[in-house]
């Protein structure tokens, strides 16, 4: 096992591993115990008692954080026509067809959310072994397969993040950067809690939510009381 730095080990001590803080001492706690040089992504981690094998307690969406994500996201969009025209004008940073089914398939990936229209779905179809695994594949339940192109470009580019439950019930997205205010995380990460609140499968037995947590890039993950929202 890897020595952990003296940094690192500095900030370890900081937090409590068998305290679970409130939502304002967590994302404080986590400002102060990032070790990255760059402005790190605060993440939150949910560990939920769903199982995700069943069709109806699947938890899959998107959101726009009221204060964004702090990151710029480069959108590409599937379209033709006037569709790919709207694309374009609403700041789409790639628009087309089959030429970018090439540069994919070619190990091509600068950018950070795919948007396609319906009617180009058999198309980028054939990219769902190579865009799947990394979570870019378009899906109407996160917005990405819309004939409202301008809306889903807008909505990215406000800091829209998708999120989805693994096969272990865990729940990641970002609330933000290290150098956003306390407030504007706490406001992010309430939007993401009531969201996973409300999308609690009437199937799900027992306690819903087992764990929270807030992480920076490099720091260390620190246990949030979801009874502090």
């Amino acid at each position: 096992m890897a020595k952990k730095s003296k940094k690192m080990q500095e900030v370890l001590a900081k937090v409590d591993k068998n305290k679970a803080y409130s939502v304002e001492e967590a994302i404080v706690l986590a400002k102060e115990t990032n070790i990255a040089t760059f402005d790190a992504t605060v993440e939150v981690a949910y560990r939920l008692n769903v199982d995700s094998k069943k069709a109806d307690q699947q938890i899959r969406g998107a959101v726009v954080l009221p204060n964004g994500t702090g990151k710029t996201q480069k959108v590409l969009v599937f379209a033709k026509g006037d569709k790919a025209k709207e694309a374009e004008a609403a700041g789409a940073d790639f628009v087309g067809e089959e030429e970018f089914v090439t540069k994919i398939n070619q190990g091509w990936f600068d950018f950070d959310v795919v948007v396609a229209t319906p009617d180009m779905m058999a198309l980028v179809g054939r990219l769902g072994r190579v865009l799947g695994p990394k979570g870019l594949m378009p899906n109407p339940k996160t917005g990405t397969v819309t004939m409202d192109v301008t809306k889903a470009i807008k909505e990215v580019k406000a800091g829209k993040v998708t999120y989805r439950v693994d096969k272990a019930g865990n729940v990641h997205t970002p609330i933000g950067k290290v150098s956003f205010e306390v407030d504007k995380l706490i406001e992010n990460f309430r939007t993401i809690h009531e969201i996973l609140m409300k999308a609690k499968p009437s199937t799900a037995k027992g306690v819903y939510v087992k764990n929270i947590s807030v992480t920076t890039t490099f720091g260390p993950g620190v246990h949030v009381d979801a009874a502090s929202f």
